[in-house]
């Protein structure tokens, strides 16, 4: 396994709660809290780690971090380009269209299931969720809106009672959520607006409805997101 050592200028989560609690296993810990900064949008493709700083930030030694990012590494959430540079991948047009295709399908199924199922509670919480992510949105809080975001197209699979499908997805959006996070703010409605009928067919309990809806949300998003992955160029990598 190749080594990962520490040095020159890093990148870190702005924005992002570090704060780590006392565990018993400290590096699955810091595995944890990293694919969540991931999935939610934290981090953007080409970022590149500082071990140190993050070891720093977390409260610990530099040895769990590294070995969370090497898990990392093998999960294809991060990129080590060399020892000492760790970076966020941007995806490839094929990688991506992969991602997106095997969404549509399992978030449908999660969104019509979560229909069927789902109670008055949990539709005030997605009701909840909606709501702050257009105040994130109005208020200029990408960051926010984008977490937000996540947490609303997981909730599907969590009220659904499908924990087998939600862990498919985390790997998933460990990839997809650094790219998400980078065209959220600049692609407007187009992120949010079929939340709207989504929760239309969740109202009347109807799953096919559900599935349709959430399946345009994601082709529509494909848009801007194909956008970014297109204008990649090598020389956009910061050295």
């Amino acid at each position: 396994m190749q080594q990962i050592t520490d040095g020159g200028e890093g990148l870190t989560m702005s924005g992002f709660d570090l704060t780590l609690l006392e565990h018993d296993n400290l590096g699955s810990t810091i595995y944890q809290k990293l694919c969540e900064a991931l999935m939610k949008g934290a981090f953007k493709p080409n970022d590149r780690l500082k071990i140190r700083d993050l070891a720093e930030r977390l409260g610990t030694s530099v040895t769990p971090v590294r070995d969370a990012i090497l898990r990392l590494v093998q999960d294809q959430a991060l990129v080590l380009r060399s020892p000492r540079d760790i970076r966020v991948p941007m995806l490839t047009r094929a990688a991506y269209l992969e991602i997106r295709d095997i969404r549509v399908t399992l978030e449908g199924l999660a969104a019509a299931r979560a229909a069927e199922k789902v109670t008055p509670a949990e539709i005030a919480l997605l009701e909840a969720l909606l709501k702050r992510n257009e105040d994130a949105m109005a208020a200029g809080d990408t960051a926010r809106a984008t977490e937000l975001n996540q947490i609303f197209h997981f909730k599907l699979s969590e009220i659904a009672d499908m924990p087998v499908l939600g862990d498919i997805l985390r790997r998933l959006w460990l990839q997809m959520g650094p790219l998400i996070a980078d065209v959220y703010g600049g692609a407007g409605r187009t992120m949010i607006d079929h939340h709207y009928p989504l929760m239309d067919a969740i109202r009347r309990h109807d799953g096919p409805a559900a599935a349709r809806a959430i399946q345009a949300d994601i082709l529509l998003a494909s848009g801007p997101i194909l956008e970014r992955v297109d204008a990649e160029r090598p020389e956009a990598l910061v050295s």
